[in-house]
């Protein structure tokens, strides 16, 4: 039930910020950025929060474990936003700029979903106490 809370929190961040973006601001129908969004979500739960963040370093090291699935989670993004983009809308050069710009604005929100993800979802992995325990 975490993991779906956290999916949940992380597709409405994701959706919300390529609404603003690439639909009020570059134009992009409104299915394709939810398109975008759902590819976006799921392949960036399951690698940058799962797999990297997870594994990148010893538990106790949240800040370097942090930084690097931000980083991995910034390239993600713009990879995904503009090649998911691209099929949709056919516009390659166009879609440049615009998986740009979210991508930069998603690894601030990564920041601070990667600590809610340690401290929520995998509260083991670091012997956290849960909030409900």
């Amino acid at each position: 039930m975490k993991h779906l809370i956290a999916l949940a929190i992380k597709f409405a961040m994701i959706t919300i910020v390529l609404l603003v973006v690439l639909t009020w601001a570059f134009d992009v129908s409104l299915l394709h950025t939810l398109l975008i969004s759902l590819a976006l979500t799921a392949l960036s739960y399951a690698t940058g929060d799962m797999l990297i963040f997870l594994n990148a370093g010893k538990p106790e090291n949240q800040y370097g474990r942090n930084t690097i699935a931000t980083v991995s989670d910034l390239f993600m993004a713009v990879a995904i936003i503009w090649l998911v983009g691209w099929l949709l809308t056919g516009e390659l050069a166009a879609m440049a700029v615009p998986a740009l710009i979210c991508a930069v604005v998603l690894s601030a929100g990564e920041w601070f979903f990667h600590q809610y993800v340690d401290h929520t979802v995998v509260p083991w992995y670091n012997d956290y106490k849960s909030a409900k325990n």
